[in-house]
């Protein structure tokens, strides 16, 4: 329902503030989330065989731990993306940032008080939801809070920073394997993401309401008021003099968007970009999910890697995965994101293919094996942080949360839960042959959507949000002009 008309600069404002103090808080109290998912999914593969053993008070098989129990994960995760997507647009970032991390601290804590299979099924899935809610809010919160010229190189590595949660949750257990007892050692080990998010919390707070969001839902003068005292803190950190922004959008404010007017948009107005989304998703939740969930059996079943040391490897494929979006973050704004995107999409799919072929002659060893898959996602994890950037910079601002969720959900439970239960299931039986369909599978997903890339990516590097995809809700986008639906010009 309209509730007004408002004439504003606060996009224009927000974007041509120089890089500060403000925005490295903005950066740290958002961007930990992926953190989190990576020290999770991490522990989980690592610690697969020690739940299996006799005496971690869980009778649960290692394939269930890193098949169902995952699928459970990635499931929740999708379920909680929609669910706080959805809220997300309707009652704003902060709130929804502040409740889905509140939900992860609470059903990590409760995964760790496991005592019987379905208990840690059930809070694996909740675990999820709220790693999933995350990713809607906290995405769409970044895009809107950074300026333009920085927004892709930021994004990238925010969400490279998955890795530095996967090299933590290594370490991690490679402690708590060889020093405590089989009972108490996966449970410290989840215990210890309680302790991560209660510190991310306490940084949480002080990250703002999206004044982007404000002005669009009928609170126009917070969002003024807000973008204000941003640039006057921004002036005192940097001491410059903040240069006039003359750019306006005029905006029919809701306090609520229709969930079929979002549906609308995301389908008719922008086909050739959600058929974009979905390819990058899929191939990317396929190969991401299977992996992180699965490595440790690899090395366990083909190459007789003992329990307590296969953190070790994971290590090194969390610095190969985290270097890829560090190096290749900032040629995402200024080479541009088609050529990035598609590339690394392919790059890794194709080193992949190389990979599976060097496994099945037997070519490889765990450590050329694990040198081989730091190469692969080099290249993958720039392009997998890339498909959150593009489904949250291509769509409009009252579409965001839901766009990045609904993406997220759907490419996700195609490749994010067929991953893991298929590795599971074809590493299992043992033999390399299977190993390699699994890898030639995730290959030609990656591949494939490197493809989608080069024929229908947008060009957005550099661009504010309002330029890339007009709010629906706004009646011009002034000396900015308006961008169309896909039309070929994407």
């Amino acid at each position: 329902m309209e509730t007004g008309t408002v004439r504003t600069n606060v996009p224009a404002r927000l974007d041509r503030l120089p890089w500060s103090a403000w925005h490295w808080m903005i950066v740290i109290g958002l961007g930990t989330v992926w953190v989190l998912d990576g020290l999770e999914v991490t522990i989980v593969g690592n610690l697969s065989g020690q739940l299996a053993r006799p005496g971690s008070g869980l009778h649960i098989t290692q394939s269930q731990v890193t098949g169902v129990a995952a699928a459970l994960y990635v499931v929740g995760a999708c379920s909680g993306a929609l669910v706080f997507g959805w809220l997300t647009d309707r009652f704003g970032r902060r709130k929804l940032f502040m409740i889905t991390l509140g939900v992860y601290l609470l059903a990590t804590g409760l995964t760790a008080l496991s005592f019987t299979v379905w208990w840690f099924m059930l809070f694996r899935f909740l675990t999820g939801f709220g790693i999933g809610g995350e990713y809607a809010a906290i995405n769409s919160a970044i895009d809107e809070l950074i300026p333009a010229r920085h927004r892709g190189r930021i994004d990238i590595v925010i969400n490279g920073t998955f890795w530095l949660g996967a090299a933590l949750g290594a370490l991690l257990t490679i402690p708590v394997l060889s020093l405590l007892p089989v009972g108490l050692g996966w449970r410290t080990a989840f215990g210890s993401g309680v302790v991560l998010g209660l510190v991310i919390l306490l940084v949480r707070r002080n990250v703002p309401e999206s004044p982007r969001w404000l002005f669009i839902h009928g609170r126009g003068r917070q969002a003024e008021d807000l973008v204000a005292g941003i640039e006057r803190t921004v002036e005192a950190e940097t001491g410059t003099r903040l240069a006039p922004a003359g750019v306006y959008l005029t905006i029919h404010q809701r306090r609520t968007v229709g969930f079929r007017m979002i549906v609308r948009t995301l389908l008719r107005r922008y086909p050739r970009r959600a058929v974009l989304g979905f390819a990058l998703f899929i191939g990317q939740a396929f190969l991401y999910n299977a992996v992180t969930f699965g490595y440790a059996q690899i090395l366990q079943t083909f190459f007789g890697v003992p329990p307590g040391r296969t953190g070790y490897y994971y290590v090194a494929i969390a610095v190969g995965n985290l270097l890829g979006p560090l190096l290749l973050g900032p040629l995402f704004d200024t080479v541009g994101r088609k050529p990035m995107i598609g590339g690394t999409y392919l790059t890794s799919g194709l080193l992949l293919l190389t990979t599976a072929y060097l496994f099945a002659r037997g070519w490889l060893t765990a450590v050329t094996m694990t040198a081989c898959w730091c190469l692969v996602l080099f290249a993958a994890s720039a392009g997998a942080s890339s498909a959150y950037l593009t489904v949250s910079e291509v769509f409009p601002m009252e579409t965001r949360a839901l766009a990045i969720a609904f993406f997220y959900a759907i490419g996700t439970a195609t490749g994010g839960v067929s991953g893991p239960l298929l590795f599971a299931k074809l590493v299992g039986t043992g033999r390399v042959a299977d190993a390699v369909v699994a890898f030639a599978i995730g290959a030609f997903l990656m591949i494939a959507a490197g493809v989608v890339e080069l024929f229908l990516g947008v060009r957005a590097e550099r661009k504010g949000l309002e330029s890339i995809a007009a709010p629906v809700t706004a009646a011009d986008a002034g000396s900015g002009g308006t961008a169309p639906g896909d039309g070929g010009r994407s």
